[in-house]
């Protein structure tokens, strides 16, 4: 799986809400730690809605993480370490700036795994997230399935009013839907003003 890493990459798991971004994350953390490969764990300090410093899944996995308000912090961090890897959930809410260090890091011989949204709740390119892609060696990109329709859905719907980019939420403001059902969704937002 990483039998070339040591020379540095970047890898993005990403798709809509609901779809298993973080249990995936957790999964190759898990599998990092038993080859002895020490990863660092990070998400951004805005995400607490499961725990203040810990990854969590909707299944309950869980693991221990940094919490950073700036993505450059993780230059101190990785001063005098072991870390072979860095692991990055929620990593939409860094912002652009994410770009640059991820490519730094997978320059420096870093592996660099991010997991994140690639659009944001109107369907459009959820920005660090569709440049890393470019730049990524390898990607994930996962499925849920469609509230309404049962299909597979690639978007997150927004349930709530709030024109906010950055909106932290679970199942009460958020589903995940297909690309039919989530257009049917905002036409209807749209008739109901």
């Amino acid at each position: 799986m990483y039998k070339n890493f040591n020379e540095g990459m970047i890898e993005v798991i990403t798709g809509p809400m609901f779809s298993g971004k973080s249990e995936e994350l957790l999964r190759r953390i898990r599998t990092l730690e038993y080859a002895k490969l020490k990863p660092l764990v990070i998400k951004p300090k805005f995400d607490i809605r499961f725990s203040d410093n810990e990854i969590v899944s909707r299944s309950g996995s869980r693991h221990k993480t940094i919490v950073l308000q700036n993505i450059s912090e993780v230059y101190e961090l990785l001063k005098n370490s072991e870390y072979k890897a860095i692991a990055i959930d929620e990593a939409n809410f860094f912002g652009a700036e994410l770009i640059e260090v991820a490519k730094n890091l997978a320059n420096s011989g870093y592996l660099v795994i991010i997991s994140g949204l690639d659009q944001d709740y109107l369907q459009r390119p959820f920005s660090p997230i569709p440049e890393l892609l470019a730049m990524a060696e390898r990607i994930t990109k996962l499925q849920a399935v469609c509230i309404i329709c049962q299909h597979a859905a690639s978007t997150s719907f927004r349930k709530v009013k709030n024109n906010e980019t950055n909106l932290l939420g679970d199942v009460n403001e958020y589903e995940a839907r297909c690309r039919k059902c989530h257009n049917l969704g905002l036409k209807s937002q749209k008739n109901t003003k």
